[in-house]
């Protein structure tokens, strides 16, 4: 039987046990008295112009996400910028839905690709 590792050995072997992210308070199959409707709003999502119960939150490193309700015995966790409950960027909402692309997001880019081209030139 392989005696469990103590933490010194678990960080000299560079192996660390995963922090805990998700800090919500509500758990998901807990019933809400009054679960709001949120709408998906993201062109590319499967359930996209579905309204859907919030049932929760959750916390990780990547941010808040939405959990709704789909049926049942099914929730699916959803960025809240995917759904009606942020308001729609006025850059977005000004040119009709049409533009591909917004100008913090090329910036963003242009940011990126300068930063990788150098990463890129140090290795040559």
């Amino acid at each position: 039987m392989l005696a469990p590792l103590s933490h010194s050995s678990l960080a000299a072997t560079g192996i660390y046990r995963a922090q805990v992210f998700c800090n919500s308070i509500q758990n998901a199959n807990a019933p809400i008295a009054a679960a709001p409707l949120v709408r998906i709003t993201h062109p590319f999502h499967p359930l996209s112009g579905r309204k859907l119960p919030c049932v929760g939150e959750r916390y990780n490193r990547y941010g808040m996400t939405l959990l709704l309700q789909i049926d049942d015995e099914s929730v699916c966790s959803v960025p809240p910028q995917w759904t009606d409950v942020v308001a729609v960027d006025p850059e977005i909402a000004m040119g009709g839905h049409r533009a591909l692309f917004r100008v913090v997001d090329l910036l963003e880019l242009v940011g990126l690709v300068d930063r990788l081209s150098k990463r890129v030139g140090r290795r040559a």
